[in-house]
């Protein structure tokens, strides 16, 4: 391997040498400008902070595109004109009551199903729309009045409060479980009483004010006339929340607008009349709740008896009067009657 001297020769490197002592090294600052030039180059990444969303408010719009809507309008569609028919292309038919459940007692003879005391179910549907376009009915459960008992299968204790001794025999004539006045809230305070073991509690206005000062234990349970748990007539409270349908309207978790009731009103082994009155309570009860606004409220009513999957659709204008339009009434409303 060959050497620089033999490369090169010897002057030739002094002078190099030489030469390179001779350079200056300075460092020039960059041109006016070009530090901002290049800042505004680089893309800035900004990361948005977002909070908790809730699960059925994710990717709404692309759910709601895949997912069917629950809300049904046939109302565009043609009526059969014959028995024969394909249902897809017509409205639904509507039964009378007692011929639909002349229907479901067929399915569920002996020969088919076999149970001749099977539930007969109400499915309600609601339109959940408030008084304005952007607001929207909350979840409501209500219990219906109704003429004709049945075997609900649920435990409903009630206890009642009122200053009356009268009122108070009659509560439990009528079936409540424990009743009393100022001296039963003071056996709740110290303890010896629980609430936790009634379902109910109703009571007479003439003890509001001593009442509410166990409106922290009640909580949701505290009576009031909107629900029905405070009244003057507590015989008649105690009989519908014995007695009476227990039914809860729930709201669609992405169509606000749409809610269902599904409650039982009675069994296949009562008498078509019966089940009947108990539905047209169950409809005007429903009605109660109807927001202050125009057009419908209930949307389609069908009657089920499981394990059959058969729907039949029942008009439930035949059981609201022409003139009667129930309407929710507003808690200004409500404050005023407490007071009152």
């Amino acid at each position: 391997m060959l050497s620089i001297t033999q490369i090169f020769p010897i002057s030739f490197l002094k002078t190099w040498i030489q030469s390179q002592q001779h350079i200056v090294i300075r460092s020039y600052a960059a041109r006016k400008g070009t530090r901002d030039r290049k800042n505004k180059k680089k893309v800035k990444t900004v990361v948005e902070k977002i909070g908790f969303i809730p699960h059925n408010q994710r990717n709404r719009e692309k759910l709601l595109a895949e997912r069917p809507s629950r809300k049904f309008d046939d109302s565009w569609q043609r009526k059969p004109m014959d028995d024969i028919y394909c249902a897809k292309y017509y409205q639904w038919k509507i039964y009378p009551f007692q011929e639909a459940i002349n229907c479901h007692k067929e399915t569920h003879h002996p020969e088919i199903y076999n149970q001749p005391q099977a539930p007969v179910k109400a499915l309600i549907e609601l339109y959940m729309q408030g008084e304005k376009k952007t607001k929207f009915i909350e979840n409501f459960n209500r219990i219906c009045a109704v003429q004709h008992k049945f075997d609900h299968g649920e435990e409903r204790k009630i206890i009642a409060f009122a200053k009356d001794i009268d009122s108070q025999q009659l509560a439990i004539r009528a079936g409540a479980q424990l009743t009393g006045g100022v001296e039963l809230i003071k056996e709740i305070q110290n303890g010896k009483v629980s609430l936790q073991d009634f379902q109910f509690v109703i009571a007479h206005p003439d003890i509001l004010h001593e009442l509410s000062t166990l409106r922290g234990l009640m909580k949701k349970k505290f009576p009031n006339p909107k629900s029905g748990t405070l009244d003057i007539h507590l015989d008649e409270v105690v009989n519908r929340y014995l007695n009476g349908i227990n039914y809860t309207a729930v709201k669609d978790e992405y169509e606000k607008d749409f809610g269902i009731i599904e409650t039982i009103i009675g069994y296949l082994d009562m008498d078509p009349a019966q089940l009947e009155e108990n539905f047209a309570a169950l409809v005007k009860d429903v009605m109660v709740m109807k927001p202050k606004r125009d057009g419908k409220f209930i949307t389609r009513t069908l009657l089920m008896s499981p394990p059959s999957g058969e729907q039949f659709k029942i008009d439930h204008k035949l059981y609201l009067e022409e003139n009667d339009t129930p309407v929710a009434i507003s808690e200004e409303e409500i404050d005023k009657q407490v007071v009152l």
